[in-house]
């Protein structure tokens, strides 16, 4: 079994930024990606960005390129999402996610039903 706890979450404004970390226990070893989705009131969990457990290779949803950074701290198997220049469309709750699947690709890993662990998840929310 692998564990997460999502960090970081809170309210800023329009154009702040915010770092959101996940910590991951157990069996980590087994895990070949990671990945950030959302979920905005009254819309569909939706896939944010994802990593290589290796940290090497990163994904994005169109939303959020070249504005969130997805990376990976080796030592403390952390997965981090750098959210520079947030709009109040990033408003959601930010769950981290992971799976055992060194095979997968990322356009099937856009899909939640992708992944088998999930955290709690983390408020974000940016006030305009």
């Amino acid at each position: 079994q692998v564990q997460l706890v999502e960090s970081g979450g809170g309210l800023v404004q329009a154009g702040d930024s915010l770092r959101l970390s996940c910590a991951a226990s157990g069996r980590t070893f087994s895990i070949s990606h990671m990945a950030w989705f959302r979920q905005a009131p009254g819309k569909e969990r939706e896939f944010v960005a994802g990593i290589t457990w290796s940290g090497v290779n990163g994904y994005y949803a169109d939303s959020v390129k070249g504005r969130f950074s997805i990376s990976r701290d080796n030592a403390k198997e952390i997965v981090y999402l750098q959210m520079d220049s947030l709009k109040s469309e990033d408003t959601a709750i930010y769950y981290c996610a992971a799976v055992r699947n060194p095979y997968g690709n990322w356009p099937n890993f856009r899909l939640g039903s992708s992944w088998e662990y999930w955290g709690q998840g983390t408020q974000v929310t940016v006030s305009s």
